[in-house]
């Protein structure tokens, strides 16, 4: 049987096949599962550069036993000779995979059921006949010198010992990887880690993650598995996915950088645009408040906090703004002091003294909560312009 192990046929690069942990990016796939997304092909073939030039690893783009567009599109993107290997998503079916070798990919996911419930009652079936679906299928794709992952759908709910033999199962068979799925989101890290400490401790394999976000966990679970010895995860770019959506590849990418100290090489520099292509893509927003690349990570209104930010970004700053291509914003409201008023006016050219940026202030608070927001450049212009013409009026009495 072929060494699972080799790598050969594998056509990631040789500077990003070194990676210790690794990238499958599957917003092409899981991503476009998020209930009413739909991508076209033109921006499935564009996310796919795009997903290339930042720096994943690998991309999981599709399902061509879906024929039609889904196949073609999935041919023109393994066609486009991307430095990243472009993987597809296949049933435990050998007709599934021979779709995925018409369309010139190097490496499937084989996806089986692993829990109870998944088997008896969406299957209908026992675990040897899945066990006897996976040799079969695994053997196919080997056989087609394809780098194949194992997918225990369901992982998460199923029971330990069966898991095991499962992955056994997978790895004897001549798969590469084994994707850990946490499909409905039920984990919380620390069990996360158990699990797959567990699994690495039985069987000598590489683990990929994959996490949903239903309980908000999918990044902490992402890491906690890399922790336990898991080497790649599965993201989406902005979280889309099923249900509350999976791993987000920004959150994902910039934990390990900053909390591990992992730096993945990717050109973190393009994170909003790519975000910003997706929402567009997906006709999703980005929320203001969407953790690294959200407009308010960087946007400071409280007084105490622009203050601290102005004289150090990093009193209030985990890494800087540009390292993910967004910019440092300066909030004026109800909340703002008198270092934003006085910042604030000089970026219009305009030196406030100190006395005059506390009156100002005052004025831009009650403006603030008559409206119920904070206040546009423009508005604030308007104010500056009214309180310079009352000041003058004062002065040109006193000097009478």
């Amino acid at each position: 049987m072929e060494n699972s192990n080799e790598l050969k046929d594998f056509k990631i690069k040789p500077s990003r096949e070194k990676a210790d942990i690794k990238i499958d990016d599957t917003t092409l796939r899981d991503g476009e599962q998020t209930a009413g997304v739909v991508f076209a092909n033109s921006e499935k073939i564009r996310i796919a550069r795009l997903l290339d030039e930042v720096g994943v690893h690998q991309i999981e783009v599709g399902i061509p036993a879906m024929g039609g567009d889904e196949k073609k599109t999935i041919k023109k993107i393994a066609g486009l000779d991307l430095n990243t290997s472009i993987l597809t998503w296949n049933r435990g079916v050998i007709s599934d995979i021979k779709h995925s070798i018409d369309c010139g990919v190097d490496a499937v996911a084989i996806s089986m059921p692993s829990s109870d419930i998944h088997i008896d009652h969406k299957l209908r079936k026992s675990r040897k006949w899945v066990l006897d679906q996976i040799k079969e299928a695994v053997e196919f794709a080997k056989k087609k010198k394809l780098y194949v992952s194992v997918n225990a759908e369901d992982a998460s709910r199923t029971d330990i010992e069966f898991l095991i033999r499962f992955v056994k199962n997978a790895v004897n068979c001549g798969a590469d990887r084994v994707r850990f799925c946490d499909t409905l989101g039920i984990l919380e890290p620390f069990e996360t880690f158990k699990v797959i400490k567990m699994i690495k401790e039985s069987v000598d394999v590489d683990i990929e993650m994959h996490t949903h976000n239903d309980f908000g966990m999918a990044t902490a679970n992402a890491l906690a598995g890399i922790k336990a010895g898991a080497r790649w995860i599965n993201t989406t770019v902005n979280g889309l996915g099923e249900r509350a959506g999976n791993a987000a590849l920004e959150e994902v990418v910039m934990a390990l950088k900053h909390l591990t100290k992992r730096d993945l090489g990717f050109k973190t520099k393009m994170f909003r645009d790519l975000s910003e292509y997706v929402a567009g893509a997906s006709a999703r927003t980005i929320p203001v408040w969407k953790a690294i690349v959200g407009t308010n990570v960087f946007a400071h209104e409280s007084g105490i906090h622009a203050d601290g930010v102005i004289k150090n970004p990093l009193t209030y700053e985990a890494f800087s703004p540009d390292e993910v291509g967004l910019q440092r914003q300066l909030v004026i409201g109800k909340h703002s002091g008198t270092a934003s008023i006085v910042s604030k006016f000089k970026e219009y050219g305009i030196e406030l003294e100190e006395e005059d940026a506390v009156k100002i202030l005052k004025e831009v608070r009650s403006t603030a909560v008559g409206m119920k927001r904070a206040l546009f450049d423009k508005e604030l212009v308007y104010i500056y312009k009214d309180f310079a013409a009352a000041k003058a009026r004062r002065e040109a009495k006193l000097k009478k």
